[in-house]
């Protein structure tokens, strides 16, 4: 009899591939038939539309066999996403409404019985596809915070079957989508580093590692300020760029892990406690329902692990490969779905089980061996992907009151310096230090011969790595351009040696 070609899209990851709805009516028996490698929950959707139409007074069509083919075949679909395309695609083909306008067009929402469009997760990968192809789209109104952060995008929101056929004649046009302006939106405050007293040290860790994006390990006895030193890390990083802010926008609109518009497009510190699994960790799931884990929640932000010790030594490796290449691939059967995971990690840990080994084992309930086997826990190489190791002990001396206060640097005077030493980064290289492939390290850290013997005598002598050399090298860059300096020099690389606090650690543990 007719037939119907309606646009919306499947959702993989972060990814929204094109998925055409071809809706054909024929005489024949009744019934309705779905293809195109649909899931349990898209089949579904043939009673929820039928219902839908007849309940929102439209025509369904009788004794017709109605042939629902979702292409391509081979790109798997999931969820209620794709009714409103189906039920646009049937009454295209009946002739209720006109086509002229579906192929400039794309449909999104999942259908009540009553025919009202509810709100479905991962719209703006969807609405930034869509953008790229110059369509309009058609959204639920539950959906309108993702669509106006989707700028030049033209999006209608609709509450229901009827409000979208009423727009498709043009007897009343829906709402547009008002843009957001996500670079307005409040930034999270977890405190100003300048409130912090004492622990001069960490606060220069975190300087250095915002202002290369250095991973970094606060090693120190229960509070010490591991945790709010951490937390204030944020306060030094930048503002995002739109594609910074779109990205995490896209995450946590496939998750729905987000409260209200302003938290779609905020940078934030993830915190998984220290039973969550892998699959929490770096995202899972069965079949075709894969959703992203921690790290790619924190992507663009911060992923702070408390306790890492008290961490399965399988869900930390885990990490390993997400920290160098920036993202997580779930291989599933027949598909594999891949989430961004360029996070920042910040780890903090007790120097002994009972938290109190400070050199000494006078005031401590732990014996070496127990020690050992708690630190050991670690992988040297997660251990060699994390740049900074910084103490952070007990200072009986800030908590004496004597009428003095020493006020350091405000976050927000750390942040300029550490927007300052980026922009030299981007200038000289097009990437942050932590960026660096290990052939450019060297040609863009310029040492002299005699400073790099010295750094070669020194990496001889505390038995590293090589990925340690160049993790070394990286870090010296930074504190060189925090100096505002063009060339690496020692006392830059004395400085980057320093930061190896859970080895001297585990060295202090092995002369007892």
């Amino acid at each position: 009899m007719a037939l119907a070609r309606v646009y919306t899209r499947a959702l993989i990851g972060i990814h929204a591939p094109e998925i055409r709805v071809e809706v054909d009516l024929a005489r024949g028996m009744p019934g309705f038939t779905m293809v195109g490698m649909p899931a349990t929950t898209v089949k579904e959707a043939r009673d929820r539309v039928k219902t839908a139409l007849m309940n929102a007074g439209f025509e369904y069509p009788p004794a017709t066999r109605i042939t629902v083919n979702l292409a391509p075949a081979d790109i798997p679909k999931t969820g209620a996403r794709y009714d409103l395309a189906i039920a646009v695609g049937i009454l295209a083909a009946s002739g209720q409404i006109p086509d002229t306008i579906l192929e400039q067009a794309e449909f999104y929402g999942e259908l009540a019985l009553t025919g009202e469009l509810r709100a479905v997760n991962g719209l703006i990968p969807a609405l930034l596809a869509c953008r790229e192809k110059k369509r309009q789209a058609f959204v639920p109104i539950a959906n309108q915070q993702e669509a106006g952060l989707v700028r030049e995008q033209k999006s209608w929101l609709a509450a229901d079957l009827v409000s979208v056929y009423e727009h498709l004649h043009e007897h009343q046009p829906l709402r547009e989508s008002k843009p957001v302006d996500w670079a307005c939106q409040a930034e999270s405050d977890e405190g100003d580093l300048a409130d912090v007293v004492g622990q001069e040290q960490a606060k220069r860790a975190l300087l250095l590692s915002a202002a290369g994006k250095h991973h970094l390990l606060f090693v120190g006895p229960p509070g010490t300020g591991k945790t709010m030193l951490a937390q204030r890390l944020s306060g030094l990083l930048p503002s995002l760029t739109e594609k910074e802010a779109m990205e995490i926008a896209a995450v946590k609109s496939v998750s729905f892990d987000y409260h209200g518009t302003e938290a779609l497009t905020q940078r934030e510190v993830r915190s998984p406690h220290h039973t969550c699994t892998a699959a929490a960790l770096v995202g899972g799931g069965t079949g075709n329902s894969v959703c992203p884990g921690e790290i790619s929640l924190a992507n663009r932000s911060l992923l702070f692990l408390d306790e890492l010790p008290e961490f399965s030594r399988h869900v930390l490796d885990c990490l390993r490969e997400p920290l160098e290449s920036g993202e997580i691939t779930i291989s599933r059967a027949g598909h594999n779905v891949k989430f961004p995971a360029n996070f920042q990690l910040v780890c903090a840990l007790n120097p002994s089980p009972c938290g109190q080994f400070d050199g000494s084992l006078a005031n401590c309930r732990s014996t070496p061996d127990q020690i050992l086997k708690y630190l050991n826990k670690l992988s040297g190489p997660l251990l060699d992907r994390i740049d900074i190791q910084v103490a952070v002990p007990r200072e009986t001396s800030s908590l004496r009151l004597d009428g003095t206060q020493v006020t350091g640097e405000t976050s927000e005077q750390m942040k300029q310096r550490v927007i300052a030493a980026r922009q030299q980064q981007y200038r000289r290289q097009g990437c942050l230090n932590s960026e660096l492939k290990a052939s450019e390290v060297v040609s863009h850290c310029m040492l002299t011969d005699a400073d790099h013997e010295f750094l070669i005598t020194a990496i001889e002598k505390l038995k590293l790595s090589h990925r340690a050399y160049h993790r070394t090298l990286r870090l010296a860059r930074s504190i060189a351009d925090l100096d505002n300096q063009k060339k690496v020099q020692k006392p830059h690389l004395a400085e980057a040696m320093g930061y190896r606090a859970l080895d001297q650690l585990i060295d202090q543990v092995r002369s007892l």
